[in-house]
């Protein structure tokens, strides 16, 4: 008796891929129910996993993703817990290709009822290369990517990525670590360049910097926790830029340390049918120092907020909302943004089951404010402050939606509440 499972694909880490949703799959019949009841009476008992094909993979590592086929005790448990640790190989991204084949075992010391369960895997070259165009938040992008996967043995992964954009430039060299057994929990570290342009404020703005992450999941909560140092250097775009934006010029250290928790339970980030989604960051500033002036005179906690685009009041240009000077835009030391969004299939149902599954019929509505806060007032005074001259737009349109990668929105906006200087 051999059981291969090779035509099991890798499933969708967020959510069914184009329009097949596991909401449309029907549900086997009596006869398919009578045959797995069967399947599923028959005690068995692995006795031996083989993985086939390791070259510089160290095999101790893999012991915890496969471990759970050991617990099986029908052939369907068998194939289940087999697909799974399938599933668990792919995730470490050292695998281009997992197959799993069941047999009965042999040798002296076979049981009547013992499987042995083999994987033959196909390890990723040493060095992998990528290069894409990116286009999204009304910019566009040549990213090259170089990875060396699995670089001791046990999934860690090194990242060297060149983007080149329209407005931004960037460079940056990762190192990724998991634990084994658990590659939720990991750890990375992060060292980068990043040159952007601002023209709402007249800013160019270098980012130099490292930062480590460590990643760790808590009962039904994904958690980040990271320190990150820059060097900044902030520049005029043109000779027109205001005064205040120019007292903004020079270099600057900064440090901080932030706390990310999320819960995801949604069946699909780009346009989900079920599920929540919730996230609380939390970012502490332990300090910015400007090179400019003596570092124990200049220790300061500052922290500019930006409103206004498809990313968080619709209707409004990109950052081009509250307190300006000269035409620059300054940002503000508080803000509030909200949305609600409606997604519903195209009128009629044109293409229903087909290319028409990718398209939603869209409708929203966004408001915010942002304002700078005076601090010898109290609360109630910055809370009544927030709730005047309020932006909002409403509107709608239609959304592709691209596989599991994106989704390319074609709205119609209508902005409402639109101040002095907004644009």
């Amino acid at each position: 008796m051999s059981v291969v499972l090779q035509s099991l694909d890798p499933l969708p880490m967020q959510g069914p891929e184009l329009g097949v949703h596991a909401d449309d799959v029907q549900t086997p019949d009596m006869e398919q129910e009578s045959k797995q009841e069967v399947l599923e009476n028959k005690d068995v008992i692995v006795q031996h996993v083989h993985i086939d094909g390791l070259g510089r993979t160290k095999e101790d590592c893999l012991t915890y993703e496969i471990a759970g086929v050991f617990r099986a005790k029908n052939l369907i448990d068998v194939m289940k817990r087999a697909h799974e640790a399938r599933q668990k190989l792919l995730r470490l991204g050292i695998f281009r290709q997992v197959e799993v084949v069941i047999d009965t075992s042999q040798g002296v010391d076979a049981l009547p009822n013992g499987l042995d369960v083999t994987f033959e895997v196909t390890e990723l070259r040493r060095m992998t290369g990528s290069y894409n165009t990116m286009v999204g938040n009304n910019e566009g992008s040549m990213v090259l990517g170089l990875k060396l996967p699995n670089v001791f043995g046990r999934a860690e992964k090194l990242t060297f990525q060149f983007s080149y954009g329209t407005k931004e430039t960037s460079y940056g060299l990762s190192f990724f670590k998991p634990q084994p057994g658990h590659f939720e929990r990991n750890f990375a570290v992060n060292f980068y360049k990043v040159t952007g342009q601002f023209p709402w404020s007249s800013l160019r703005e270098t980012d130099r910097g490292v930062s480590t992450e460590f990643s760790f999941p808590l009962w039904k909560t994904n958690h980040t926790l990271k320190w990150e140092g820059v060097w900044r250097e902030l520049g005029c775009l043109a000779r027109t830029a205001s005064f205040a934006v120019r007292e903004e010029s020079g270099h600057s250290l900064k440090s901080s340390l932030s706390h990310a928790m999320v819960i995801d339970t949604r069946n699909s980030t780009i346009l989900p049918r079920r599920g929540a989604l919730l996230k609380i960051n939390q970012v502490c500033r332990l300090g910015e120092h400007y090179l400019a002036q003596p570092f124990l005179n200049q220790q300061l906690i500052q922290l500019m907020f930006y409103l206004g685009g498809p990313t968080s009041v619709r209707g409004f240009s990109m950052y081009s909302i509250g307190p300006q000077s000269e035409g620059d835009y300054l940002g503000g030391e508080v803000y509030w943004a909200g949305a609600v969004h409606l997604y519903t299939p195209l009128p009629f149902r044109p293409g229903k089951g087909g290319f028409g599954d990718l398209f939603r019929t869209h409708f929203f509505l966004n408001a915010g404010n942002l304002c700078n806060l005076n601090y010898g007032d109290g609360p109630r005074a910055h809370l009544s402050k927030l709730a005047e001259c309020i932006r909002w737009s409403y509107g709608a349109g239609i959304v592709l939606r691209l596989g599991n990668i994106a989704r390319l929105e074609l709205n119609y906006c209508i902005p409402m509440g639109v101040q002095s200087g907004d644009r």
